[in-house]
């Protein structure tokens, strides 16, 4: 049964790596060893499978939350930093129109 417990959480511990075809294969074979019954294999791949995806999401949150820190640390932009192409276009067309218009001005001073 120590076997069993070593073996789970070794599973446990690797688990965001394992696929549900390696789980069910790990879990066969604790089947066929006679460590684990027919009825709760089952069950033990189930959970181990929900174990490994939230490791996995865990493990994604974290190293998203680690590049978004260090991101921030450094120079670099952002793409929310950057302006888009139609941000620009609007601020040349603003330009252009300001520019326009005292140049409007001088003229009917004139």
């Amino acid at each position: 049964m120590s076997n069993l417990l070593e073996r789970s959480m070794n599973l446990g511990f690797g688990l965001f790596a394992y696929s549900r075809e390696k789980i069910e294969a790990v879990v066969d074979e604790l089947v066929n060893k006679g460590e684990v019954s027919r009825k709760d294999a089952q069950g033990l791949v189930s959970d181990l499978v929900k174990k490994g995806e939230q490791q996995r999401e865990e493990i994604k949150k974290l190293i998203k939350d680690e590049i978004k820190e260090s991101l921030d640390n450094v120079n670099i932009a952002r793409k929310e930093d950057l302006l888009t192409k139609d941000d620009i276009k609007n601020i040349v067309r603003e330009q252009l129109i300001q520019v326009l218009g005292q140049n409007q001005k001088s003229n009917n001073q004139d």
